[in-house]
């Protein structure tokens, strides 16, 4: 919870569907699991699993959420009972250790046993980085009970001594594995040389910022984009306008929380941006996982369609958008976006003007915060003597 509340107002209306006399539960996890960051080292490590037994890979593959209804999402994670067990994330030789690094290796769903030591309580988490997590209680044994087949490249990489884990994580991506699947396996220590459990909101992060990197790195060296290209997506609550522009590798986040949303309760829509240039950045972006998520988004299309470009990338989040539903929701969105159809300008101006029809924060609100275009204005470019 993110509120010490007897009642959750963002879930009001919402009946979480799990016993909670359970003192053991037998189902099929996705596979699902979450490493905290509390008390780091010692942590808390929690394989997680539906009361129910079938096909669950979709209650834990945010890659297949993009046309799913949020509450519908609710409904199969709040499904989710979390075993809890303490461990040191520098021993990833321990049992629970062990347990979440063999269910990560796996894309289909695995059938788990845990035995609590109390039954679960009614409560439930919501996170900026995370998706939602269902109820949760401290665990005695957990057994695994039956597995699928781990994909040939996981086991190759899971195996390896001499991969660190950043080539770890590209050969991956590479090879067709789900953003979410690798951000599991970093989490549950099966990546790198020197292993350890990661925190899942780190290892989130780590993966978006990782591959984005790289791939970051390899589009410096393609054409640039010789156009302004505007995408548009409005989505659940949600609003994504990006402007590629014709300029070296520079990129910008912005959001725009209206009020009676997730993270403005007050009565004026606040606006917050970050950016980096063509050399990228050293600090931790200020508007944090989100930045990431969206990096990876953008470098994945300009890698995609071989050009190299500037991105401006804003996000408005209208009322009634409250529960905070983790990073995912950016990253699938703006994928989703960059399959829109888009629409070229020959000026940063028309751009603007165009998108000036369709935000609702006021598109001169958005340049007043915003960095890279200042930036961007600034420089003189080849651009301005043709």
């Amino acid at each position: 919870m993110l509120c010490d509340l007897p009642h959750c107002p963002m879930l009001s209306g919402y009946r979480i569907k799990v016993d909670f006399n359970l003192r053991e539960v037998f189902g099929s996890s996705p596979p699902s699991l979450f490493v905290g960051r509390a008390n780091y080292p010692r942590v808390r490590v929690c394989p997680a699993v539906p009361p129910l037994v079938g096909d669950t890979t979709l209650y834990d593959r945010p890659e297949l959420w993009a046309e799913i209804p949020i509450e519908k999402i609710l409904d199969f994670r709040l499904s989710l009972i979390h075993g809890q067990f303490v461990t040191d994330v520098r021993d990833p030789s321990s049992r629970e250790a062990n347990v979440l690094q063999e269910i990560s290796l796996y894309e289909k769903s695995v059938e788990l046993e845990v035995v609590f030591e109390k039954s679960p309580t009614p409560k439930v988490f919501f996170d900026d980085l995370t998706p939602p997590m269902g109820p949760s209680a401290p665990a005695k044994d957990v057994r695994i009970c039956s597995t699928p087949k781990a994909p040939k490249i996981v086991e190759s990489v899971y195996e390896s001594n001499d991969l660190n884990a950043s080539e770890a994580m590209r050969l991956l991506y590479e090879k067709g594995i789900a953003v979410s699947h690798i951000q599991k396996l970093l989490s549950a220590g099966a990546l790198g040389i020197k292993r350890k459990l990661v925190p899942t909101r780190w290892a989130i992060t780590a993966v978006d910022d990782s591959i984005s990197k790289q791939l970051i790195e390899e589009l410096k060296h393609f054409e640039i984009l010789d156009h302004y290209r505007v995408f548009v997506l409005k989505e659940k609550k949600n609003l994504f306008m990006v402007i590629l522009t014709p300029n070296s590798w520079r990129f910008e986040w912005g959001e725009a929380w209206f009020p009676q949303t997730t993270w403005n309760f007050g009565s004026e829509v606040c606006i917050e941006t970050d950016w980096e240039d063509h050399k990228g950045r050293k600090t931790y972006a200020s508007l944090g996982g989100c930045y990431y998520a969206s990096r990876l988004a953008t470098a994945e299309y300009l890698y995609k369609i071989g050009k190299q470009a500037g991105a401006i990338v804003w996000r408005e989040i209208y009322p009634g958008f409250k529960i905070p539903i983790g990073v995912w929701f950016v990253r699938e969105m703006l994928r989703k976006c960059f399959n829109q159809k888009f629409v070229e300008f020959n000026s940063l101006d028309e751009a603007l003007e165009y998108l000036a029809g369709i935000s609702n924060a006021g598109i001169q609100n958005w340049v007043k915060s915003s960095k890279l275009i200042n930036f961007t204005r600034g420089q003189k470019t080849l651009w301005s003597f043709l």
